[in-house]
């Protein structure tokens, strides 16, 4: 994930904001060795569904914030045990990987428990109960690895232990006065000892020093149902390591264990971490699989999502979580508004049309080509952006870059254009809010809180019967986000005139920006087309002007 550049355009995308952070993400690709990835802040609007479905491209994937993540970071690789093998093969593995915690994990690589150091330890300063190989349900596979033993002759291939653990180191008259049937007993070469053990029906023997056993005594035990197992270690230290053989399941950590999950936020686990202070905590994924584990060292050199932004440059129309962010480049054609960044960063704004004119440019720039789905996506940007060049932002180089690109697209310009309005300015099926938010900006001027929505249409006339319960909705948007004036642009496309419904407390504004009066709210605009050049600048001078 440290590798991963996130390419994103403003909240309420438009079609340049897609098509500029996919086309990019193209970009980078094909000139940098880090991946980047076109994501976006909202839905994807008809228009601009229209044209990821004319030119055959997923729509980027939605993201809500790019605040660190549990992903983003280093984390250490997971080195999972199962529940079964012995606490010796668990002490091994923790020297060989050098870790003082494994998680343990079930077939299904789902977590158990947290087996640590202090587990282990305990669990070997303990005195324990001589029953504990028949409590901790030890496999003879366990026993056989612990002690390094060779079987001699077993009586079940998976034989169970109920008895007590003990040492023969009595007379052979005495053994059978403290060995029961199903004991576990170990004990040297002295042949007499060995024969009443396993006439005691004992279910184990574990003959040390490496010792020969007799056929007698094998044929004995076969008789009595008694394993023999030989093991190289003295009688004292068997008997010592011994206890190591039982399963990590039964001293593991498996009650009230703190994990956390790739999408977490580093801001949020921090505290818990430094509350609990555990040695190192599991990371799960969507399906609860253990994936790797995280120690407080991590937090302190985290990794920040790495982002590009196009099309904007303002902070309320970014992705959250943009100041837990690296900001790498931004390219834009907007005016410069109050994104900051704590190192220099390439940025790039150019007074033109679209921001998609700008990245056709750097494409040509480096002798690069563009696929002809992302020269046709660029098109679709340029078109929806300067109205098919008719808007006043757009400029020869737009109509360059467009003439260019719909060459490698091979489209014909007028007769795309005339289809992707259609697509997009159609408000059948639309709700007021899903009109209003389709392309709603907010700039702080002054401190003026100010939102600016425009849809473009056809037919001017079509927004008549919804103009009632927009006013409804942007009255009550108006009052419960505190905003000193809201507009909405209906701009007539192919008549070049836009349409203002205004809301707040400060129509005056409007009217002082454009010597007007609004008649209920209401005020035609003949040749404004562009929210960026013909709104906002007289806003912002209006609204300079008042002492």
């Amino acid at each position: 994930m440290n590798d991963v550049i996130y390419i994103t355009g403003h909240k309420n995308p438009d079609t340049d904001s897609i098509c500029s952070a996919i086309a990019y993400a193209e970009f980078k690709n094909k000139t940098s060795n880090k991946k980047a990835i076109p994501v976006r802040l909202g839905e994807v609007t008809r228009e601009t569904q229209f044209a990821l479905d004319y030119f055959n491209v997923e729509p980027p994937k939605l993201i809500e914030t790019v605040k660190t993540q549990v992903s983003d970071l280093d984390i250490d690789n997971a080195i999972p045990i199962s529940p079964e093998i012995s606490l010796k093969m668990t002490w091994n593995m923790m020297k060989k990987h050098n870790v003082k915690t494994l998680p343990v994990i079930d077939e299904n690589d789902k977590l158990l428990g947290l087996v640590s150091v202090s587990n282990l330890t305990s669990s070997y300063m303990d005195v324990w109960d001589n029953y504990i190989l028949s409590k901790s349900n030890t496999k003879l596979e366990n026993i056989l690895e612990t002690l390094c033993a060779k079987p001699i002759y077993l009586n079940d291939e998976n034989p169970k232990f109920n008895g007590k653990i003990m040492v023969a180191a009595m007379e052979p008259c005495h053994i059978k006065e403290v060995v029961e049937k199903g004991d576990i007993v170990i004990c040297g070469n002295r042949e007499d000892a060995q024969k009443s053990i396993i006439n005691c029906r004992a279910s184990l023997i574990i003959i040390s020093g490496n010792h020969i056993v007799k056929d007698t005594i094998i044929k004995l035990a076969q008789k009595n149902q008694c394993s023999i197992i030989v093991t190289p270690y003295d009688t004292f230290t068997a008997s010592r390591l011994i206890i190591q053989s039982i399963p990590i399941n039964y001293v593991m950590t498996k009650d009230k264990i703190i994990s956390f999950s790739t999408e977490d936020f580093v801001d949020e686990i921090k505290d818990i971490m430094l509350d609990t202070r555990y040695r190192s905590y599991p990371i799960l994924d969507k399906n609860r699989k253990i994936i790797g584990t995280i120690s407080r060292y991590h937090l302190i050199s985290k990794n920040k999502k790495k982002v590009i932004l196009v099309d904007h440059n303002e902070k309320t129309q970014s992705v959250d979580g943009l100041n837990d962010a690296d900001i790498l480049e931004i390219i834009d054609h907007h005016r410069i508004a109050d994104i900051q960044t704590g190192l220099p960063i390439y940025f790039r704004n150019e007074p033109v049309g679209s921001t998609s004119t700008i990245i056709a440019t750097i494409f040509f720039e480096n002798g690069i080509r563009p696929s002809k789905k992302i020269a046709g996506l660029l098109c679709s940007a340029i078109i929806s952006d300067t109205l098919l060049l008719k808007s006043p932002t757009s400029t020869g180089v737009d109509k360059l870059m467009l003439n260019r690109l719909a060459e490698i697209a091979n489209i014909d310009i007028d007769a795309f254009a005339k289809e992707l309005f259609k697509a997009g300015t159609s408000l059948e099926g639309k709700t007021p809010h899903e009109i209003f938010n389709q392309d709603f900006k907010i700039f702080n001027i002054n401190n003026f809180k100010i939102g600016v929505s425009q849809i473009g249409t056809m037919y001017i006339e079509s927004f008549i019967p919804v103009k009632d319960s927009m006013m409804d909705l942007m009255n009550k948007k108006c009052k419960n986000e505190n905003f000193d004036l809201l507009i909405l642009m209906v701009t007539d496309i192919f008549n070049a005139g836009s349409e203002l419904l205004v809301i707040g407390n400060h129509k005056e504004i409007v009217e002082k920006a454009f010597n007007v009066n609004l008649t209920d709210s209401f005020i035609y605009l003949p040749d404004v087309m562009s929210r960026k050049k013909q709104i906002i600048p007289p806003l912002t001078s209006a609204i300079n002007s008042i002492k």
